[in-house]
């Protein structure tokens, strides 16, 4: 079996063009064109990938997004957006989605975030595991764990935080982490500012007064002291 695509998206024709470009990279796709088949066709699928438009008759994308969060952390999902839906992007990111492409958008731009995305899911096991008190991340079983206790990691939170790890002490522009950890030369950088929070949520006693992930004002953010 092959890498496994869910595409879903309400208008045939742009479900149609994504699938022939997936397909000619190698992907196997399957499409759905609203929630509740998204929903159902995810359950008895397992895809490797979801794409996932945000505008979908009867359940919308974002509840997609939600209800397989719940129990899947694991599988990327890239959103698909409206030029205007800044505020959909940032509730998509902050409910687990990994990416975004915002229409009207180029098939093969999308072709190349999924094989990105995809690329960051596979183990890296020459890297060593990181530790810093009560947290360690390994990333060859890409694991994170927190007093002992697994974190429910999404594939970006968990590349950002192991290369905040990674470079402790260095002030990292946002610019800087949506290149190395997104793959991006460009975009919207409150996508950083999403994944923080988020990650702030899971690793810090205090989220309103991070310890670890600390704010570099008019730069980025710094990992420790």
């Amino acid at each position: 079996m092959g890498t496994q695509v869910l595409v879903v998206d309400d208008d045939p024709t742009v479900s149609d063009v994504v699938r022939r470009y997936l397909e000619r990279a190698g992907y196997q796709v399957t499409l759905a064109g609203d929630g509740d088949s998204a929903l159902e066709t995810y359950e008895r699928t397992r895809p490797d990938l979801l794409i996932l438009d945000l505008m979908l008759p009867g359940v919308d994308g974002l509840e997609v997004c939600r209800r397989i969060r719940q129990n899947h952390d694991l599988v990327p999902i890239i959103m698909l957006t409206a030029l205007g839906e800044e505020m959909d992007r940032i509730v998509g990111l902050q409910l687990g989605a990994d990416d975004y492409v915002t229409k009207p958008f180029s098939p093969r731009e999308l072709v190349l975030r999924a094989q990105s995305v995809l690329r960051r899911v596979q183990p890296a096991p020459v890297d060593a595991p990181l530790r810093d008190g009560d947290l360690e991340v390994d990333p060859a079983r890409r694991v994170a764990r927190l007093s002992g206790h697994e974190l429910s990691l999404t594939v970006r939170e968990f590349d950002l935080l192991y290369y905040l790890m990674s470079h402790p002490g260095v002030a990292l522009r946002r610019a800087d982490l949506l290149s190395a950890v997104w793959g991006w030369t460009f975009g919207d950088q409150s996508t950083v500012t999403v994944h923080v929070r988020r990650l702030r949520e899971k690793i810090e006693r205090d989220p309103a007064n991070p310890q670890r992930i600390r704010t570099v004002w008019g730069v980025g953010y710094r990992y420790g002291a």
